[in-house]
């Protein structure tokens, strides 16, 4: 006997059964494929569609009680929706199992896709959520993601040195340590920022400084404090500015870098972390 496949069965067809004496299991199988063969014609036989593996192996759940018996039968198809529901009123035609008169009532033929349908759209809703929450930008994210990527491809050279397009014009210069500082300042919309880009401090950047009201935007640990010694000694520096304590500018949110151009103090005023601390 075929077992149908739990992948390819569409309906499930349930029908309650009683008998006016004690029958079993092999009664009850007798007697539907007895009663119902060639009531169908032959497309439509039980032995045959079970040999194809178009109707599943047949289930049957027997109670017997004071001299009667009753019970359910569960046959699973793979068949069409019509040719299910006429094996189905098929059932309800057995008038007697084994030696006892019986009676059979379909109680429900079920769409078992149905249920993966049920299934696959409440997974989809999930997987679609995570989709949205996880991986896929908002239109403000995406909006912004475009913007910075727009502000960065605007860096420029200045006599060797990274800069934003606006150096050569403006009247204020922000002065920052390496590329990467310049690339988070042009992506958070600042445009008139420079690097020095090495140890020595190259004579362009030194003009620059002569020229221009000058702040220079150091990171938040010692070296920063050490390149405030060395501008301080050789450059026209006008501001300082640090990123907050143990932070670099190119990590620099742009909430933290406005901040910290804000507070920044006249040189005169400025004071080493070192002689905060000791005083």
């Amino acid at each position: 006997m075929v077992k149908l496949a739990q992948s390819t069965v569409k309906y499930l067809i349930e029908a309650e059964f009683s008998t006016d004496g004690v029958v079993e299991r092999p009664d009850i199988i007798g007697a539907i494929f007895g009663q119902t063969e060639g009531l169908l014609g032959t497309e439509l036989d039980l032995r045959e569609l079970q040999r194809t593996g178009r109707i599943g192996r047949i289930d049957v759940e027997v109670n017997s009680e004071n001299g009667k018996s009753s019970g359910k039968i569960i046959i699973p198809s793979s068949l069409d929706a019509s040719e299910t529901a006429l094996i189905a009123a098929a059932l309800e035609t057995i008038e007697r199992i084994g030696p006892c008169s019986s009676k059979i009532r379909v109680t429900s033929v079920t769409d078992v896709r149905s249920k993966k349908r049920e299934f696959i759209a409440n997974r989809a809703k999930d997987i679609l959520q995570t989709l949205i929450e996880t991986q896929l930008p908002s239109a403000a994210t995406l909006s912004e993601q475009i913007r910075e990527a727009i502000r960065t491809s605007q860096a420029k050279e200045y006599c060797g040195l990274l800069c934003g397009p606006d150096i050569p014009e403006a009247n204020e210069i922000i002065i920052v340590e390496g590329r990467a500082d310049v690339l988070n300042l042009l992506k958070n919309g600042i445009r008139n920022v420079i690097a020095t880009d090495g140890i020595k401090i190259p004579k362009p950047l030194l003009d620059l400084c002569a020229e221009k009201e000058t702040t220079l935007f150091v990171d938040g640990d010692r070296g920063g404090e050490l390149i405030i010694k060395e501008f301080t000694q050789v450059a026209d520096i006008d501001y300082i500015a640090r990123a907050p304590e143990g932070k670099e500018v190119e990590e620099l949110t742009k909430k933290e870098i406005f901040k910290a151009l804000r507070d920044r103090v006249l040189v005169e005023q400025y004071k080493p972390k070192s002689e905060e601390k000791s005083s």
